[in-house]
């Protein structure tokens, strides 16, 4: 069975974003870029598969610029076989993401999906919902759990109560949680063999998708600053503060 693992580049979480002077949008240049670490999950899971001998091939996805090739690559380095960049110099918005993905899954036929539930960029969690609407593929999201068996996966979810346990027939999509399992570390050896693993460049207009935009941004602000706490000296003066300053009761 083949398994698709779409790959989003994204400022490192570990990084403080900055918004731009003119309020246009995050500023990331000169910024340390690394894969999604939901994606990052995605891709874990496809290699465990693959390791248990239920999956023969694992291949990668990313859709933006060409930098998003060093994103594929460290998809290869964790366990990916090959790799497929979507190359678009444009901004691209979830739902063409999706439609760029429909159109491989058309051309790759994969027996499942493994997407990241959401980037750690836009929170968006669109996507992998879009691709399963558009592909007409039965889903699973927030997925914390996978077993794959005679033509299905059975999957545990997180849902508000608890667990919710899904028996969906593939191909299929799912989109991972952060449960789900914890990325191995990426070893130098394999690091250097990702280097000579097949990476395929395609355009969208060679997939047949319109990738313009549906959605514009008016303006990117930073949150207000988070004001000094103060001690009270009494219960009433806590309530009063809590129901005429704060307004939450």
């Amino acid at each position: 069975m083949k398994v698709l693992v779409p790959v989003k580049r994204v400022v490192d979480y570990n990084v403080k974003v900055r918004v731009k002077s003119d309020g246009t949008g995050v500023d990331i240049a000169n910024v340390k870029m690394s894969m999604n670490p939901f994606d990052e999950i995605a891709v874990e899971e496809a290699v465990r598969l693959k390791e248990k001998g239920v999956v023969t091939e694992i291949v990668a996805v990313s859709c933006g610029v060409t930098q998003c090739q060093e994103t594929l690559r460290t998809a290869m380095a964790i366990g990916a076989d090959r790799a497929i960049l979507v190359e678009c110099a444009d901004e691209l918005q979830p739902l063409a993401v999706a439609k760029l993905l429909k159109a491989l899954v058309d051309k790759e036929q994969p027996g499942l999906v493994i997407v990241g539930k959401q980037a750690i960029d836009d929170d968006c969690n669109q996507t992998g919902q879009m691709l399963a609407a558009l592909a007409g593929l039965p889903q699973a999201t927030y997925v914390s759990k996978i077993e794959v068996a005679d033509g299905h996966a059975t999957v545990a979810r997180e849902v508000d109560g608890g667990l919710e346990s899904l028996k969906i027939k593939l191909p299929a999509v799912v989109t991972t949680d952060l449960r789900l399992n914890e990325p191995r570390y990426v070893t130098l050896p394999n690091i250097m063999k990702a280097k000579k693993k097949p990476l395929e460049i395609v355009k969208p207009a060679d997939l047949g998708v319109d990738v313009a935009p549906r959605i514009k941004t008016l303006k990117v602000s930073e949150p207000p600053k988070r004001g000094a706490g103060v001690k009270v000296p009494d219960v009433a003066t806590l309530v009063a503060k809590l129901k005429n300053e704060a307004k939450v009761i």
